[in-house]
């Protein structure tokens, strides 16, 4: 039967791959960040199961390396210096994207579809007995495996190939990619240590509690306020659903609590369009278009957000308020 060890053994193994790819070519601050993280990877089970048995030697490793790669990344070296161009190399590529035209979009759309599809599949599947959010991962690793295999097959390249170019992304996105994990951590740890309920404390003294429109405006802003500090809402909503959404706006006035999850939810992606903490949104395309600008993204959607959030605050109104 399938476990999701085998997913994060899978990607430290590419990690680990796209690592060694880094040593020969002589970026040894690439290969040192992807090898540490390939490491933790590979060897999470082991330092569950050391933790398990009360040695904290393996998770006190782990931190170093967690330090380790916070040091890499802010010393600034692993900002790569551009190749030079190839030209055969590049008229080769054209000519390729030439003959296979859109069936090159052909192995992206195998990841959610094969996602959605073994999701869907799963009550039928015997090997699949396991929690369903479990599943879903596995699934994704599933895919993203035959989308691989698909690309391979379509545009006749080797293998060696896929693991350079997954070296050149992992090289182009460097220390961003790591942000929607780490900030995903930094969301159970602020709901583990009582954050929301200092926010409901901060809250009851700064703003008038009796308001339902006041606990509303809290929500909404908090809501947004918390994404752009984390950068991701999943993150801020377990904290601003505990410090206001359920003592206030549920509790004490009413509030329809499907709506005011999910429309609360919404509001706070309009955060997520503010922020360069949600990287793989803001920060990842200006780093795989190239853009001069970082932030280039984010100064063309602001308007969009503070539309959004305007009609999201109504939404919020008009559903969940009773």
């Amino acid at each position: 039967m399938l476990r999701i060890e085998y997913v994060y053994w899978l990607c430290g193994a590419l990690l680990a791959a796209c690592a060694l790819h880094d040593l020969r070519a002589h970026r040894f601050a690439a290969a040192v960040f992807w090898g540490i993280l390939a490491a933790i990877f590979l060897g999470g089970d082991a330092v569950a199961a050391a933790a398990a048995q009360g040695n904290a030697l393996p998770a006190q490793s782990v931190g170093i390396g967690v330090i380790a790669l916070a040091l890499v990344a802010g010393s600034g070296a692993l900002r790569r210096v551009p190749a030079a161009v190839d030209a055969a190399a590049s008229a080769q590529r054209r000519q390729s994207a030439a003959r296979l035209g859109h069936g090159l979009f052909a192995p992206a759309l195998v990841i959610p579809f094969g996602t959605l599809a073994l999701s869907l599949l799963q009550p039928y599947l015997p090997w699949a007995s396991m929690d369903r959010g479990q599943f879903t991962l596995i699934a994704l690793g599933l895919a993203c495996i035959a989308a691989t295999l698909a690309a391979l097959a379509l545009t006749r390249a080797r293998a060696r190939d896929a693991i350079a170019e997954t070296s050149r992304l992992l090289d182009a996105l460097s220390w961003a990619l790591l942000l929607p994990m780490l900030l995903a951590m930094l969301g159970a740890v602020f709901a583990a240590t009582g954050v929301g309920e200092a926010i409901a404390h901060i809250v009851a003294t700064a703003i008038p509690t009796q308001s339902p429109t006041a606990c509303l405006l809290a929500f909404a802003f908090g809501m947004v306020a918390f994404t752009v500090i984390m950068g991701n809402a999943f993150a801020a909503f377990p904290v601003m659903m505990a410090g206001i959404g359920l003592p206030l706006l549920i509790g004490r006035h009413h509030a329809h609590a499907a709506a005011l999850g999910a429309l609360g939810m919404l509001t706070g992606y309009c955060g997520t369009l503010l922020t360069p903490m949600a990287a793989n949104f803001n920060i990842v395309p200006a780093a795989l278009l190239e853009l001069r600008d970082p932030n280039g993204v984010i100064r063309a959607q602001w308007p969009t957000a503070l539309a959004l959030l305007a009609v999201n605050f109504g939404m919020l109104w008009f559903f969940a308020m009773p």
